[in-house]
């Protein structure tokens, strides 16, 4: 029986913002402004899609909610720098971003750069908490050069959307399952197909952003039916309760009839 969505979303929402707020500096705490300024970023009202994906897949596996928090929260300050930083004049040169002004609007291009620089070392301090080297190594490939830094330079020189999709996009999708999976104590063949539906969700995830941007040609709408149908055809595989991950992908898939994009 598929879960009901919102109930779950909005449990998960609610653990994970309580965390989020836990874990960051106070907005008093000296330097000020570093602090305030990265607290407005990370605890702007967000859907916390990737995290609670890093939750869901520990329950997957059989693992616990507690043991996969702290990968949840890192997993979703590193992707705020990488919104941060995309937003700067020098990259994406965006003024908006979850309701409300960017960062380097609200506080100055200097201090957003500071407050990416800030919030991607916080993801390695409260990684190294978990004591697991492994999930610091999984999210420090999927950030690096050749994961979304990698994505973000070849998006600058408009070079294969395919492989900028996959770095952007896809792989820290498939580090947000990685993460929970592995702090879940997933087998080998769990990840791999955990692994494989994280790819092809994140692939539709990034098709169905582009028609909802009214960036897209009818490829782009069967890519992203192609891509769900692959996400959850590797679900099938999976010695694990998939329930909750084959709801969240049908539910990617939805946001094309019931959500304007923000």
């Amino acid at each position: 029986m598929l879960p009901d969505l919102d109930t779950y979303f909005a449990a998960k929402r609610a653990l994970i913002n309580q965390a989020l707020d836990q874990y960051l500096p106070s907005a008093t705490t000296r330097p000020a402004i570093l602090h305030e300024a990265m607290r407005y970023s990370v605890l702007a009202e967000s859907k916390r899609l990737r995290p609670i994906m890093t939750l869901a897949a520990a329950e997957a596996v059989g693992g616990s909610e507690a043991n996969a928090i702290l990968p949840a929260v890192s997993l979703e300050i590193l992707h705020t720098y990488t919104l941060v930083h995309d937003d700067l004049p020098a990259i994406d040169n965006d003024d908006i971003r979850r309701g409300q002004p960017s960062s380097h609007i609200k506080y100055g291009e200097a201090n957003a750069i500071f407050v990416g620089d800030a919030l991607l070392t916080l993801v390695f301090e409260l990684l190294a908490k978990t004591n697991n080297p492994h999930l610091i190594t999984e999210l420090a490939q999927a950030a690096g050069s050749q994961g979304v830094v990698g994505g973000q330079v070849e998006d600058l020189l408009g070079q294969d959307k395919a492989w900028i999709d996959e770095k952007k996009t896809a792989g820290l999708f498939a580090a947000a399952i990685r993460l929970g999976a592995i702090s879940g104590g997933a087998t080998t063949a769990q990840l791999k197909r955990l692994t494989d539906y994280a790819l092809h969700f994140g692939f539709a995830f990034q098709a169905i952003d582009d028609i909802l941007d009214h960036e897209a040609d009818e490829s782009t709408h069967e890519r992203a039916q192609t891509e769900t149908k692959a996400a959850l055809a590797a679900l099938k595989d999976c010695p694990c309760q998939t329930e909750t991950l084959e709801a969240i992908a049908k539910y990617s898939l939805n946001r094309i009839n019931t959500e304007v994009h923000d």
